[in-house]
Formats: C-alpha cells, sequence, structure tokens
C-alpha cells in the first residue's frame, strides 16, 4: 500500500525527521488560504499522486501548463494559481504511462535552499531478507539514469536484524555521502529515525529523493515516498486509514475486497488460475503462442463460487479483454466449484468473448460435465499448452 508524499512526511515528522511546513490543497478555493500559511518567500507547489518523475511530468491539458506536477512560486498569489492550473488535470509521468494519473491533491510547502542533493532509501532485500540502506551522492530527477549508467556511485548494504541499526550504519551512510561536522551527526541520528519508521510501520520500501544538504550544513526530507506490506495493515490501522482509494486501480480494488490476488496487465486475454505459479505459467505460455495476459489472477486454493463468480466478473469488466482462459488444478480446490461458478457469472453478466476452460485435478470429470451440460459456447482444453493455443487462435481468429 502506498500513501502521498504530504502524508509520508507527516508520519517521518513523528519520528522526528526534518521537513519542511506544508499544507494539503484539495479544492482551488483552499489554495491561497493554505500558502498564505506558510512563511516563504519561496513556495513549492506539488501535485500529489502514486507516481515518481512528477517534476519531469507533463500535463494532458493545456490549461494546466507545461511546467511539470513540482512548480516553484515567488508569492502567495503564484502558488494559489499554480494549484488551481494542476487540480483535477491529468499527469503523465514515466511511472503513470501514457494514461496518467488525475491529480486530486496538491501540496504547498515551503522552499528550501540546496546546497546538495542526496539519495537515500530503505527497502527489504528479498536475496538477503533483511532491511537495506540504498544511497547515492547524485540524488535527484536523474538518479533512473544514475543508476543505469555509473551504479558505482550508488552504494548498498544490509542491517542485520540480530543486532538492528546501530550508530556505525549512518556513519558509513554519511561517509558516502561526504558529509562532515553537524551534517555527519545529524545523518546518523537520521538514518535511526527512518530505520525505527521503517520496522514499527511494517514498510516495504522508503525512498528519500532528494534528501537535501543545505547551505547552514543541516540535512532536510525534502520529498519522501513510503510503501507499505498490504498484509500487515491490520495491525496498522493508522497507515490503513491513509489509503487513497481514487489512486488504485478499480478491478485490483474491487479483487481485494474478494481476497483475489489480482494485478491489472496490457495484454488482451483474461486469466483466471488457481496458484500463483501456476498462473505465471499461465502467463507465460500466452506470450509463447503470440499473445499477452491481460491480467495476473489467483483465486486461491479456497475459492467458493461466490469467489469465482466475482472474479469473472472483474475479468470481464477489463475492456481490454478479448478472450478468457480458465485454467484450474484441483488440489484443494474442487473442479466442480470452479465450473458452478464460471456458469453462475456467464449468465449473470454473460459472455461476449471466447472462454477456454481447461479444469484438472479434483472432481475434474464432474466439473467438465457441469460445463459441457451447461449450453454455453465454452472450448474445453485438455492441457495448459493445448488451452493456450486455442484462447490465442479464438483471439486472433
Amino acid at each position: 500500500m502506498n500513501i502521498h508524499e504530504y502524508q509520508a512526511k507527516a508520519l517521518l515528522r513523528d519520528y522526528g525527521c526534518p521537513v519542511s511546513d506544508g499544507r494539503i490543497v484539495l479544492s482551488a478555493n483552499e489554495a491561497k488560504t493554505a500558502a498564505g500559511a506558510l512563511d516563504g518567500p519561496l513556495w513549492v507547489v506539488k501535485a500529489q499522486i502514486h507516481a515518481g518523475g512528477r517534476g519531469k511530468g507533463k500535463f494532458k491539458e493545456a490549461e494546466a501548463g507545461e511546467k511539470g506536477g513540482v512548480r516553484l512560486a515567488k508569492s502567495v498569489e503564484e502558488a494559489a494559481e499554480e494549484a488551481k492550473k494542476m487540480l483535477g488535470k491529468t499527469l503523465v509521468t514515466h511511472q503513470t504511462g501514457p494514461a496518467g494519473k488525475q491529480v486530486n491533491r496538491v501540496y504547498i510547502e515551503d522552499g528550501s535552499d540546496i546546497e546538495r542533493e542526496l539519495y537515500l532509501a530503505l527497502l527489504v532485500d528479498r536475496v538477503t531478507s533483511r532491511i537495506s540502506f540504498v544511497c547515492s551522492t547524485e540524488g535527484g530527477m536523474d538518479i533512473e539514469e544514475v543508476a543505469a549508467s555509473t551504479p558505482e556511485k550508488i552504494l548498498s548494504f544490509s542491517v542485520d536484524p540480530a543486532t538492528g541499526y546501530q550508530p556505525y550504519h549512518g556513519r558509513r551512510v554519511a561517509f558516502t555521502l561526504g558529509l562532515e561536522g553537524p551534517a555527519m551527526k545529524q545523518c546518523v541520528k537520521l538514518m535511526g529515525q527512518l530505520y525505527k519508521a521503517f520496522v514499527e510501520k511494517d514498510m516495504e520500501m522508503l525512498e528519500i529523493n532528494p534528501l537535501i544538504l543545505m547551505p547552514g550544513g543541516n540535512l532536510k526530507v525534502l520529498d519522501a515516498k513510503l510503501g507499505f506490506d498490504g498484509n500487515a495493515m491490520y495491525r496498522q490501522p493508522d497507515i490503513a486509514n491513509l489509503r487513497d482509494e481514487t489512486e488504485e486501480d478499480s478491478k485490483e480494488l474491487e479483487a481485494s475486497k474478494y481476497d483475489l490476488n489480482y494485478i491489472a496487465l496490457d495484454g488482451e486475454i483474461g486469466c483466471m488460475v488457481n496458484g500463483a505459479g501456476l498462473a505465471m505459467a499461465t502467463m507465460d505460455i500466452i506470450k509463447l503462442y503470440g499473445a499477452e495476459p491481460a491480467n495476473f489472477l489467483d483465486v486461491g486454493g479456497g475459492a467458493t463460487k461466490e469467489k469465482v463468480t466475482e472474479a469473472f466478473k472483474i475479468i470481464t469488466s477489463d475492456k481490454n479483454v478479448k478472450g478468457i482462459l480458465v485454467n484450474i488444478f484441483g488440489g484443494i480446490m474442487r473442479c466442480d466449484v470452479i465450473a458452478e461458478g464460471v456458469i453462475a457469472a456467464v449468465k449473470e453478466v454473460g459472455l461476449q468473448v471466447p472462454l477456454v476452460v481447461r479444469l484438472e485435478g479434483t472432481n475434474v470429470e464432474l466439473g467438465k460435465e457441469i460445463i459441457a451440460n451447461s449450453g454455453m459456447n465454452v472450448i474445453a482444453a485438455d492441457n495448459l499448452s493445448d488451452g493456450a493455443e486455442k484462447i490465442v487462435k479464438a483471439v486472433k481468429g
């Protein structure tokens, strides 16, 4: 689960991290009041969407201007005007894709003098199963280019969970970033604050880009992006309350209500599978036969008829779907339950695209019999390869 920048900064402020003072704006009428509550003499106006690259982004609407999603203003009136230009408009960045995201919130904060821009992140290293620090002296909007062209400028190291964060971890980051004197002491303290927040709030990723060194020698968190473990939200109600559902794919949001593992993709063949490994194999073989999967969908090992029905509805709600492949291996899951769910869904939402069903495992014969006697125009498949070949042929043929 992700949250907005202004929410991330409020959370980090609670842990003692140095962040700028700012105000959130939800409507154009609030913009001037929000900007006027800050001291200036420089204001920064930031579009709030769950995507990076805002500074280099472009708005689809001409009236929003050509300055991107992060803008400087030299007066309260100018800050308010820039905020009004962004609200309700669609911002396109390298992370949003061509569709972009609508800006429903704008954050106005005090400007900061910048001597150096640095990069810092904490994340869960899947290789070591530990929390890792990642830092670089090359912070700012071009960090992706740094990672691609000069990876030696990026330091990464993990923290032993037996000891947790220690001051020498912070000193290592400070040395890498070239910090001295008071800035080094601040860095050691800040690293401890960030590590504490990361662990206590069940984060998966904490990115500060940039972390800035100001002319007076002080550090400040100028931007922050936080991601949380969705499976831990039951013990983080304060974080769960920060969720902005308008930033999420409507199909993925609907799937989460029924405990379905669904991720929307850009292809044309919808997939309903039980088991993550089988789902990945299904997507791979669809690509092998020359098409693209429209989604990852794992209905789980204990799916009910109702859950299967909802899964089918979600697949068919995607306008890009030109065909559907149901691929079920019945271990814990029974093939007859899947068959009943598919039939119930088709009767409720209709079937406008080709449907291929491959069933194997527990109660497979009963499941095939239910499908065969349903009167539906369903294409039966004997195995995974056969199913993929038939659905691709049906879609392209």
